[in-house]
């Protein structure tokens, strides 16, 4: 029995552990994989996403910030932090059930979840029964929300409609890298099927909600270097046919666009998914089962992002509609081993950009990012633009020339990085379930927030910042003996404070 538990070995896990541990509770931190840092010790840097570093405090600008650039040394960072405080950390398992006493979680029972040796977790179908935790409050930091799942406490996913918040952006939205290509097998006869790599239009009109949400990617590294360079191999069972509808777009691009499809886009010494290319380094339209679906059907999501991607290099290493210049280009790429040695250069981590969303006390929507509210229980700052990658990719008949082609749709990048300019401030109220769902669980990762809204929040220095107020939270609740919907708000921004937080903004 612990006082808190933490779920997620993220870095705002890693955060939520640390400053539990720093306000003077026992913590656990459990982490599914077999290490700590999350999307930090797999590509993104600790300040990325942070255009004006002024707003953010705590833990986050102190520690994190400072961990370096490479992901391996993030990742050791992260390690060495929590064990360096003497917090426990039960790696290679993940919750498997929660057992409730009224509105409260007593217990998470766990499971077996060692990774592959690229780091794809465990199926559910593989894993064991491995015992249980007990808490008297629970965070769940993990990208998957599958704590607050379990605990039976409501959540979102996909995309709300616009009349859901009066989100203008919010949504089915309008079609981008619209392409004169023809989606069908056989050219001209639609009863041939569409080509692998598209899926029917699901024809709903703009604005509307669906089950849809953006794209997730390998935030990977490439090297020529025999010395760190790891081979990407074809995967079992490659068939060039299944890549038909690259081969077809090949033909519209030059050398550069070439790139935007592999390696893709270069962000901060890694690659990226390059949104303004037709097809790049990542699958459509798959992220929408992973959202809120088993651990069988993930590891099987994971497993098909490092396929798809050692396949499309395969393809455009060797097929002839390839120009022989950018086939040679490619097929001199391989992984860089150096920079994920344990994972044979396979980032341990896929780049899950949105998954469930808490549905709590308060909703973080396009009007909170727009500084239109002031919430007044504000726990910490985020500032970006809504920043949504394609959610698929379909046959679209041009309505000015009726040309039948193939387009992706759900792309948007509203604001930029800095978005409306000025950091706005997220309420303590998004990060709790309501009362009567959980009063003892805070989720500062999957807060509560509408797609739109979300979209401009899930930056990993604002997760890490969420998740510092969290834990103060959950040690006022524990010290209070109350349910963390009832801490003293006044009290817990104090404290806040007096840690280093930014909770209100007033710099120019």
């Amino acid at each position: 029995m612990v006082d808190i538990c933490i779920y997620g070995g993220t870095p705002a896990g890693c955060v939520a552990a640390m400053t539990a541990h720093q306000e003077g509770a026992s913590v656990v931190l459990i982490e599914p994989s077999r290490w700590l840092g999350g999307m930090l010790a797999a590509g993104i840097k600790p300040a990325q996403d942070c255009p004006i570093p002024a707003a953010v405090g705590g833990l986050t600008s102190t520690a994190v910030f400072g961990f370096g650039t490479s992901p391996h040394d993030v990742q050791r960072a992260f390690q060495d932090w929590i064990a360096d405080a003497g917090i426990e950390v039960i790696f290679e398992h993940r919750a498997r059930s929660v057992t409730r006493d009224g509105n409260r979680i007593t217990a998470i029972q766990l499971e077996t979840s060692a990774p592959d040796k690229w780091g794809v977790p465990l199926p559910a179908s593989e894993s064991l029964p491995a015992g249980e935790v007990r808490a008297a409050v629970f965070v769940d930091a993990s990208y998957e929300g599958d704590l607050m799942a379990l605990a039976g406490v409501p959540y979102r996913t996909g995309r709300e409609a616009r009349e859901a918040y009066g989100e203008d952006l919010a949504g089915v939205q309008p079609v981008t890298n619209w392409t004169p290509i023809d989606p069908y097998v056989v050219p001209g006869d639609s009863t041939s099927g569409l080509l692998p790599l598209l899926e029917p239009d699901h024809g709903l009109p703009a604005g509307a909600a669906d089950d849809y949400t953006q794209a997730y990617n390998y935030r990977f590294y490439v090297t020529t270097d025999p010395a760190r360079r790891a081979e990407l191999t074809p995967p079992d069972g490659y068939s060039p046919a299944d890549y038909e509808l690259v081969r077809r777009y090949v033909e519209h691009l030059d050398l550069e666009g070439l790139r935007g499809i592999f390696p893709g886009w270069m962000n901060s010494g890694e690659y990226n998914y390059q949104r303004a290319s037709l097809i790049t380094n990542a699958p459509l339209g798959v992220s929408r089962a992973y959202q809120d679906g088993d651990w069988d059907e993930r590891s099987r999501i994971w497993r098909h992002h490092i396929d798809y991607l050692r396949g499309l290099h395969h393809f455009l290493s060797t097929d002839p509609a390839v120009p022989a210049e950018f086939r040679a280009e490619t097929a001199a790429y391989g992984l860089d081993a150096s920079v994920f040695p344990e994972t044979e250069g396979w980032p341990p981590q896929l780049y899950v950009r949105v998954a469930r969303r808490l549905d709590g006390v308060s909703t973080v929507t396009h009007a909170d990012v727009a500084n239109q509210t002031d919430p007044g229980d504000s726990i910490g700052l985020a500032l970006f633009g809504v920043d949504v990658y394609p959610v698929r990719r379909i046959p679209h008949r041009d309505r000015e020339t009726g040309q039948l082609g193939v387009a992706t749709e759900g792309d948007m990048f509203i604001g930029g990085h800095l978005g409306t300019g000025r950091p706005y401030p997220i309420p303590y109220r998004a990060i709790t379930p309501r009362q009567d769902d959980c009063g003892n669980l805070l989720v500062p990762v999957c807060l509560s927030a509408s797609h739109i809204g979300y979209a401009a929040t899930r930056m990993e220095p604002v997760f890490c910042v969420l998740a510092e107020s969290a834990a103060v939270a959950a040690v006022q609740s524990l010290r209070e003996q109350t349910d963390v919907q009832e801490v003293d708000v006044a009290k817990l921004q104090d404290r806040l404070v007096d840690r280093g937080q930014i909770i209100t903004w007033t710099a120019e």
